[in-house]
């Protein structure tokens, strides 16, 4: 790596799932020497998911590479334009336009796309079909470790899928993205489609949308690139 690479890097996870998922892309950036912070969204709002990606950001000692899977491509894209930020980076994850949402890019999904297995609304929040997890979010995945993803699911708040990105980011910050090509949960063209929006640097991946846990290697590398680049 560069001795004039971005050292820092700031994780945020998506939907139903937590920060914990990390922990292999996290290893393989510290082993760099790379300072890692992972953010935990408590995904009841946008609003407050970015303020706490900006409350990690506001530690940081210098630039860093501001890292979102799924549902975290919104948040990056919302909590991006803070200061700190030196580049983006998008895996298998939404990249909303000013004034759309999580909601409106799913509103209307291709002929043929997989519907995710997402339960109704219940208190306000959604969870997603035990049963179907490993089919739909995590097809690369062992068994057991997709059973624990979708036994140990967070509450995802409607609020939060509602909540729509006030000035994107990748506007304003030189942005990378990965597309998991078996992607079950977001559309491998839909993630073309906003990468391509972006003007994002593109790289490809054979896995499911829990690239981040199956494929860690391929994440890091990406985040390595955006560190190099920006």
């Amino acid at each position: 790596m560069s001795t004039n690479s971005v050292r820092n890097v700031v994780l945020v996870h998506g939907g139903f799932v937590d920060g914990s998922g990390w922990q292999a892309v996290h290893r393989l950036l510290v082993a760099d020497g790379m300072r890692v912070s992972v953010v935990q969204n408590p995904t009841l709002s946008l609003a407050g998911d970015a303020a706490a990606t900006r409350q990690i950001l506001d530690a940081q000692d210098g630039p860093a590479v501001l890292v979102g899977h799924s549902y975290g491509g919104a948040v990056i894209s919302e909590a991006g334009t803070h200061d700190a930020v030196a580049a983006l980076v998008f895996i298998a994850a939404f990249a909303p336009e000013k004034g759309e949402s999580v909601n409106t890019l799913i509103a209307d999904p291709p002929p043929g796309a997989p519907v995710p297995p997402i339960l109704p609304p219940v208190d306000g929040f959604l969870f997603l079909d035990r049963d179907k997890f490993h089919a739909s979010f995590a097809a690369d995945l062992s068994p057991q470790d997709a059973r624990f993803l979708a036994d140990s699911q967070v509450p995802w708040g409607v609020n939060a899928l509602a909540g729509a990105v006030t000035e994107p980011a990748w506007r304003h910050r030189p942005s990378w993205y990965l597309v998991a090509t078996e992607d079950r949960m977001i559309p491998p063209p839909a993630q073309r489609t906003m990468a391509a929006r972006a003007g994002a640097t593109v790289v490809e991946a054979t896995g499911s949308h829990a690239i981040y846990v199956s494929q860690p290697g391929a994440v890091a590398d990406l985040i390595r690139q955006a560190a190099a680049g920006s």
